[in-house]
């Protein structure tokens, strides 16, 4: 499977929680920016699996247009900053085999995504993901990093 774990792009802080906060104006460039750098990739995207939160549902409306080919598109309450990495690693296998596509892109969070990557690829360390970075993962037999992109 070749995994695109994608965190939202810069939010604001001015908002009454946590999943309620916006992108900036700076967060909606970051995401554009990062579409087109990634649109040959993000054009193979058969699965996206978003967190709730609002900054990252507007980053997928940010990017939706440079992945044509998704053919499932799902708010997955698992995807926010707190959750379990395990749990969410396993969901998002499940959403991979059970709808048997394999090119998934995951737009959430950090801490989880740094804690997911180590899930996903057992002795690697936490990264960090900017705003509106993304790394590309191969997992299978031979799971590694492919590459990591700033917007």
């Amino acid at each position: 499977m070749k995994l695109y774990l994608m965190r939202h792009g810069e939010a604001g802080f001015d908002a009454p929680s946590d999943e309620l906060r916006a992108l900036t104006p700076v967060g909606q460039s970051q995401c554009q920016s990062m579409a087109q750098q990634l649109s040959d990739a993000f054009a193979e995207v058969e699965l996206v699996l978003v967190s709730p939160y609002l900054r990252a549902r507007q980053t997928w409306g940010e990017i939706a247009d440079y992945c044509p080919n998704a053919k499932v598109i799902e708010i997955v309450d698992e995807l926010v900053p707190e959750s379990d990495p395990a749990l969410s690693a396993s969901i998002i296998k499940a959403y991979a085999s059970v709808k048997q596509l394999d090119k998934v892109l995951v737009v959430a969070h950090m801490p989880l995504l740094g804690f997911l990557l180590s899930e996903l690829l057992p002795g690697q360390e936490p990264l960090l993901f900017a705003t509106a970075s993304v790394t590309e993962l191969q997992l299978g037999q031979q799971a590694q990093i492919v590459n990591r992109y700033l917007p």
